[in-house]
């Protein structure tokens, strides 16, 4: 019964469409890269809001990542100075990343990642089990935690499958 973690989730209110799910904006900033300005302003936002934050006793705020965030070098210093200008420390913050993301130039998004987890950042794998994850990538990654894709979660009382599913990537997580 306590509030331990939130996950910053963006919604566009546009003054005359209305509320625009993500579904219908997110592709169109991830093609023309516009998704790593507002992957910046997310957690600027997060990282301004985090003392109110603290004060509901939230101790960590999940932020995802794009792909086109993990191709860049220089995220994890971009990440750093928002933190630094408004006192937030990188173990304030979980960065989400999808399988997919990894998998599109491995060694570079692998580099990026090692560099958040070393500065501190929590990593976390999104939607995990929907992607085409390798096990031999997934053993070097510097991840946190898995969440289970919510397709297998749903269901797991009541498809024998599903439960088999997650009960054994509960035990891969622990495992690695």
């Amino acid at each position: 019964n306590t509030l331990v973690g939130v996950e910053a989730l963006v919604r566009w209110q546009h003054p005359t469409r209305g509320m625009v799910p993500p579904l219908h904006f997110i592709p169109f900033a991830e093609q023309t890269g516009f998704v790593r300005l507002l992957t910046l302003w997310i957690f600027e936002a997060c990282a301004r809001q985090w003392p109110q934050l603290q004060a509901l006793g939230v101790q960590r705020v999940s932020v995802n990542l794009s792909t086109r965030d993990l191709l860049d070098a220089e995220l994890p210093q971009r990440l750093q100075a928002i933190g630094q200008r408004h006192g937030v420390a990188p173990t304030a913050f979980c960065l989400e990343i999808t399988e997919s993301a990894i998998m599109d130039e491995p060694q570079r998004a692998l580099s990026v990642l090692e560099a958040l987890s070393a500065a501190g950042y929590k990593l976390s794998i999104d939607d995990f089990g929907t992607g085409y994850s390798s096990l031999a990538y997934l053993k070097r990654l510097p991840v946190d935690e898995l969440k289970i894709d919510r397709s297998f979660v749903l269901a797991m009382e009541t498809d024998e499958d599903d439960a088999k599913i997650v009960r054994s990537t509960i035990d891969l997580a622990h495992n690695l």
